[in-house]
């Protein structure tokens, strides 16, 4: 978090409000754009759910912006 200055509201918005989710394995991932923030590149927020609560993984914005995975590309980076 202070490696990006990632502040903890923007944090809990991203799961809470995002633009976009998608699974990794049992991980669930958020992303989410804060337009004057990260160069305008989205927030990339991996969690898991346990009874009920969010727990934080990792998070750090992105150098790209993010793309749809279609068929085949699974597991490519």
């Amino acid at each position: 978090m202070r490696l990006y200055r990632i502040t903890r509201d923007e944090i809990e918005q991203t799961p809470a409000q995002p633009d976009r989710v998608d699974r990794e394995g049992r991980y669930r991932v958020a992303y989410k754009r804060f337009p004057q923030r990260f160069s305008g590149f989205p927030l990339k927020v991996v969690y898991v759910e346990e009874e009920n609560e969010i727990v934080v993984v990792t998070v750090y914005p992105l150098k790209r912006g993010y793309r749809r995975r279609t068929e085949g590309q699974e597991g490519r980076a």
